[in-house]
């Protein structure tokens, strides 16, 4: 309990009087009287207090503490001067058990079950800390709840502590649990699946909102499990490991947010967002090696790519330095990891030296592809691993096992250390159709549940779909995301600007943010389908509709990693790559990877990339706020993107159609206009001649744009206060005439190529198919991915588009593109 100082002066007050002279014992007694009531009073005060309160000018939040028991009455948004008043609450909530393998019935408490000990509260700075020191005697555990309000900040952080007298196993935490009828959870789905194309859907770490009362809710951690069920607010995680024996445990935090408007609180969200993922967000532009050379990589190869690169984008045409240079898989000598993880093969320096020095050469830095969980070209390296003691699960390597982290975790770091500043992190836990699940982690310190499973299960069972397992798989997702965590913060630690990626296998929350740079969009494939560029476009603007206006992802557009864009040959004429690069750099990421061939590439695809990415650079500053606007792309509805600050913004806008539309854009705060700019004016321009036509040439907050739009047509439209210069664009777009003209396609009857051409690329079937009339269909399974014209070179060989070589062998196969292996 706290102890009140006029106590403390009472006491020695009382000892004082004994040494004083008879004639002023008469003071004393009034003085004593006076300190016995002050004391009286002081006790009464030093118990709990009936209410407490952190408070800031975005928000107010009030504890009751009356009979000595923890609950919120009351949250205030002083944003938009609305409020929330729990019809029940408990502060926190957890689960725990002997064993998680154990049938015996959990133990479930709540804040109800604990006493109040001790508040106290303190600041530091421009922040407020409120403590909660309680008890359970039933169960000897003692418990801290944290509140942490920032006077400049408009969300609150809270985390509990957990101190157990004996061995418990904690398997659930809630941090906030209250009944708010107002709550929802946006994000609904839950599909963990061990198999299934395009059906990887966790549901984890998404963030929850109030519909009356502008608030978000979540915890800082990817892996959380947030949800809302009944009108119960539920901000917590699966963990299932033991509580140490009075050793103090610590929760990841709940953070509680302010949005001014309700309507709007994804963008206060993604404000938060932004204001505490681990590293600001940055344009990165790179290049990748995987479409220009696949496994075929060396360092002299690599080299030669990025000379060329650097001359035509940077000496040439003005772009500036890449941010790196990656070397794709390829690199690495996957014989024998049994001691080093992620060695480097014969192709490279054993340091990967001349790799470093070319890319500083060009004023960059050296980027790798690395497959954590060992899969695609990595899978051959699992079985040494595996006989040396490291934590294998069935196919791939487990996300939790203490040996292999520890090896990745130190391989890592000293690429990092020697060099290598961006990390591609491609197979966490699996990749697009199968992941895989640690079954008995008990072996090492996560939790197990066998009397779920049946005999002969595995890791990547397709049994596994069942939601019956859900939990368990729960446990190792949130294990492995933990482990992950500590991995990038060391990478962090050897290099403050490094950019991670994580790709295959991750999973969309928003808190991956607060350790990595992006995160890939998860169910798509890495080469968008489509038989010409309109057809990529919808295809990867498909599955971004698809998250974020039919899913409804809470995951910034502006950290989204999306595998474009791509070109790879001398194919389409400068306007069709300018309209497909554009459409394709306004979705707003910040991360851009080139999947180029700079061998393929002419003089004027080269000016069109140059002038693309310079589009890029000067709308960058509005990524951080993007969205999309309009329909479904896969319905052939008009759609596209936006992003603004106060000062600039654009509008994006695409017609997949075969047929002429009428749209309507209203420029409101829907569609990403910040309340401030209702004053401001805009000045229309677009970087593409002939673009504004048809439209104003000044635009204000809730104006709209009409448009009528041409079949399969793109336009790109920007906004600023001041009027845009784009001379340095209009150069690029004049500085080569030539422009490509596509060649007649050769009929090829009676060749040896005709036919259906079978073969693996990235684990899966596809098909080339030649025809009669000279052309090339390419199928991954049974989807066609483009139609492309074919001509005769010789008896033995065919090439496609000018660009794609296709050689029979005398054994009756065919090598395609020097990459792949077909048969009939």
């Amino acid at each position: 309990m706290t102890v009140c100082a006029s106590a403390v002066t009472l006491t020695h007050m009382n000892i004082l009087a004994i040494c004083l002279p008879h004639r002023l014992l008469g003071v004393l007694l009034v003085c004593t009287t006076y300190l016995l009531a002050t004391a009286a009073l002081c006790a009464e005060l030093s118990r709990p207090t009936q209410s407490v309160q952190l408070e800031n000018r975005f928000l107010r939040r009030e504890l009751s503490t009356s009979d000595g028991v923890a609950r919120t009455t009351r949250i205030v948004n002083l944003l938009d001067g609305r409020q929330l008043i729990p019809t029940d609450s408990n502060e926190f909530r957890i689960r725990l058990s002997h064993s998680t393998a154990s049938l015996e019935p959990d133990v479930e408490l709540t804040c109800t079950d604990f006493e109040i000990d001790d508040i106290t509260s303190t600041r530091e700075g421009t922040v407020q800390h409120l403590t909660v020191q309680l008890t359970c005697r039933d169960r000897q555990l003692r418990a801290a709840l944290h509140y942490h309000l920032d006077d400049n900040e408009p969300f609150l952080r809270k985390y509990l502590e957990l101190t157990a007298a004996e061995a418990w196993v904690l398997e659930r935490v809630d941090v906030e649990s209250h009944a708010i009828q107002e709550a929802y959870q946006p994000y609904q789905l839950r599909a963990i699946t061990a198999q299934g194309e395009a059906n990887w859907k966790p549901g984890l770490g998404q963030p929850l909102y109030t519909h009356k009362c502008g608030t978000y809710w979540g915890i800082e951690f990817p892996a959380a499990d947030n949800f809302v069920r009944d009108g119960n607010i539920h901000c917590g995680y699966l963990y299932g490991r033991q509580l140490e024996p009075n050793r103090t445990y610590r929760s990841y935090c709940a953070v509680l947010g302010m949005a001014d408007d309700p309507q709007f609180a994804r963008d206060a969200f993604f404000e938060y967002i932004d204001r505490t993922r681990v590293r600001p967000l940055r344009l990165q532009i790179q290049y990748n090696s995987w479409f220009d050379y696949a496994e075929g990589v060396d360092a002299k190869r690599f080299a030669k790519s990025v000379d060329a690169i650097h001359r035509e984008l940077v000496e040439r045409r003005g772009a500036r330095p890449l941010s790196a240079y990656v070397i794709d898989s390829g690199w690495m000598d996957t014989t024998d990891w049994s001691e080093t993880v992620w060695r480097v093969n014969g192709k490279f320096s054993p340091d990967l030296r001349e790799s470093r020095d070319a890319a500083r050469n060009a004023g960059s830095k050296l980027g790798l592809w690395i497959s954590p969980g060992c899969l695609f070209g990595a899978q051959s390296a699992i079985g040494p691993m595996r006989a040396a003691g490291m934590e294998a699960i069935d196919p791939w390597m487990s996300m939790a096992g203490p040996n292999y982290m520890d090896q990745l975790e130190a391989r890592m770091v000293e690429l990092t250390r020697t060099g290598c500043a961006f990390f591609k992190l491609d197979g966490l836990f699996g990749h697009y159709i199968t992941r895989n699940f640690e079954l008995h982690g008990d072996r090492y310190g996560i939790a197990a549940m066998p009397q779920l499973l049946p005999d002969g299960l595995t890791g990547s069972d397709a049994r596994l779909n069942d939601s019956r397992y859900d939990e368990l798989k729960i446990y190792y997702l949130a294990a492995g995301t933990q482990r992950l965590m500590q991995l990038f913060g060391h990478l962090a630690e050897a290099d403050p600007n490094i950019y991670i990626v994580i790709s295959n296998g991750a999973y969309l929350s928003p808190w991956w943010l607060q350790h990595v740079d992006a995160v890939w969009m998860i169910n798509a494939g890495d080469a968008a389908s489509g038989s010409d560029r309109t057809g990529e476009l919808v295809y990867r603007d498909g599955k971004y509709y698809e998250l974020w206006q039919t899913e409804h992802t809470q995951f910034p557009l502006c950290s989204l990693f999306n595998h474009e864009p791509k070109k790879t040959a001398n194919n389409e004429t400068k306007d069709t790559f300018r309209r497909y690069l554009y459409m394709n750099l306004s979705r707003g990421t910040g991360f851009v990877e080139l999947y180029i061939r700079p061998s393929a590439l002419q003089d004027y695809d080269w000016d069109v990339l140059a002038e693309g990415l310079q589009w890029a650079e000067s709308v960058f500053p509005t990524f951080g706020r993007v969205r999309m606007h309009g329909g479904d792309p896969e319905q052939q509805q008009v759609y596209g993107y936006t992003a603004w600050t106060g000062e600039q913004g654009y509008v994006s806008i695409h017609n997949p159609s075969d047929e002429a539309v009428e749209y309507s854009l209203i420029l409101n705060r829907e569609t990403g206009l910040l309340p401030s700019s209702q004053q401001a004016t805009y000045q229309l321009s677009s970087p593409i001649p002939g673009d504004t036509r048809g439209l104003k040439s000044e635009y204000q907050f809730g104006d709209t744009l009409h448009l009528t739009l041409q079949p399969r047509e793109i336009r790109i439209l920007s906004f600023d206060t001041q009027r845009r210069d784009w001379n340095a664009l209009r150069t690029l777009q004049n500085r080569t005439a030539r422009d490509y003209v596509a060649p007649k396609p050769i009929p090829i009857e009676g060749h040896a190529v005709l036919g259906t051409w079978y073969y693996q690329a990235s684990k899966q079937p596809h098909s080339r198919e030649f025809t009669a009339d000279g052309q090339c269909i390419l199928r991954a399974g049974d989807a066609v991915q483009w139609t492309k014209p074919a001509r005769v070179l010789s008896a033995t060989e065919v090439i496609v588009e000018d660009t794609y070589l296709h050689r029979l062998l005398p054994d009756g196969s065919m090598d395609i593109e020097g990459r792949y292996h077909a048969t009939k």
